[in-house]
């Protein structure tokens, strides 16, 4: 494979788009994928893990009006970083009996609103994020959130990850892959990349440079679920994956 160059990219495009476009041209996809897919979906069929029922698209208000359901689902995805869903859930579920809107987080002050996230992962610092972000949502979305990736990548504390799922979640509309931890790893053991990445954005910029479009809204749900269950961050599962025999990492590791 030729080295990339690196390329000087103007205010329009940024380097990471360009760095997609030429993983594109590459024109890579892993073998067996397909496989590989399926025998996950099978493995994920009861849609019993965390994320299936305390994830982030399951934290919002039922009754809330859709702009302060969009606020609700940018919190949640704030607060999951680092997060176990079943602490990141608790956590929206004090902070709705509190009253999660823009206004009310604005008026409520600092310890009690570490009070009520904590034990969230770096649940200081996320006081900080929510209250900045808040405060930018009044001045300039009039209580709303941003409705592209840019802007709400410009928000404080909000990065690629968050800004995908948040504009599926939220709006509906599926702008990219999020990866997470779950799918950086999964990603990299079951040879989803050409080579190994380093980063979850790298390995989001991998996934989309192959993995056909209609299937960027399930692969992170479905890959969160199957690393919380059985491909997990130590002892995996291998024996028993569907995948043991396909799989670069479960080859190695059930020897």
């Amino acid at each position: 494979m030729p080295k990339r160059r690196h390329i000087t990219v103007s205010n329009q495009c940024s380097e990471v788009d360009v760095m997609a476009e030429e993983l594109k041209k590459e024109k890579w996809q892993p073998e067996n994928w397909m496989e590989v897919l399926n025998n996950i979906r099978e493995m994920r069929k009861f849609q019993d893990a965390p994320v299936d029922t305390m994830g982030c698209d399951k934290c919002m208000e039922t009754v809330a009006s859709p702009n302060v359901k969009r606020y609700q689902s940018l919190i949640a995805l704030m607060l999951s970083s680092q997060t176990k869903d079943q602490v990141t859930h608790a956590a929206m579920n004090r902070l709705i009996e509190h009253g999660l809107t823009v206004e009310n987080i604005l008026k409520t002050d600092d310890e009690t609103l570490g009070k009520l996230i904590y034990p969230v992962g770096f649940w200081k610092t996320k006081v900080k994020y929510i209250k900045k972000t808040s405060l930018i949502l009044k001045d300039k979305y009039n209580e709303d959130i941003p409705n592209n990736v840019k802007e709400l990548c410009d928000l404080p504390g909000v990065g690629p990850k968050m800004a995908h799922l948040c504009m599926n979640v939220a709006w509906g509309i599926v702008t990219g892959i999020g990866v997470d931890v779950h799918v950086h790893r999964i990603s990299n053991r079951i040879g989803w990349v050409k080579k190994p990445t380093k980063t979850p954005e790298n390995t989001r910029l991998e996934l989309e440079s192959w993995l056909p479009q209609d299937l960027w809204s399930e692969v992170n749900h479905l890959l969160v679920g199957f690393g919380q269950q059985k491909c997990l961050p130590r002892n995996p599962q291998c024996g028993t994956c569907l995948n043991k025999n396909i799989c670069p990492f479960g080859k190695k590791n059930i020897k």
